[in-house]
């Protein structure tokens, strides 16, 4: 089981704003604010606790120390296609921190491996006796 984070209910806890993109644009570049910063505010917004908590105990650098996650969206033309792809990303990055990790179950090696085991240490024992000096 996992979080599927639905972005419709999480927009109150979102702010976008446009800006000019970096990088070669060509005579567009210094026109158009086609880049996005978005902003989500994740105490703010409607998540489980444990996504909270998770993301903001992460080591995610995009997170800040007022538990605001910032994500700069600028690879497309369009300003409308960064937006997408922003809350695409932000939506990725809150399923990966809803994912429940499945518990571990700690197993016992079986008797057949124990035995493999004490012989090969007997064994490279027995080799590294006869690379010993010999005494006369």
């Amino acid at each position: 089981m996992s979080y599927l984070p639905n972005i419709e209910l999480l927009m109150p806890a979102i702010d976008l704003s446009a800006m000019r993109a970096q990088g070669a644009g060509g005579q567009n570049v210094n026109k158009v604010s086609s880049a996005i910063h978005l902003r989500f505010d994740i105490a703010q917004a409607a998540l489980p606790e444990y996504v909270k908590s998770r993301l903001l105990a992460g080591k995610d650098k995009r997170v800040t120390t007022d538990g605001i996650l910032i994500i700069k969206a600028q690879s497309h033309r369009t300003q409308e296609m960064n937006k997408q792809d922003a809350l695409d990303r932000l939506a990725e990055i809150l399923t990966e921190a809803g994912k429940l990790q499945k518990a571990r179950r700690a197993t016992k090696p079986t008797k057949s491996s124990q035995t493999k085991r004490m012989d090969s240490k007997t064994k490279s024992g027995q080799v590294k006796t006869l690379r010993k000096k010999v005494d006369f």
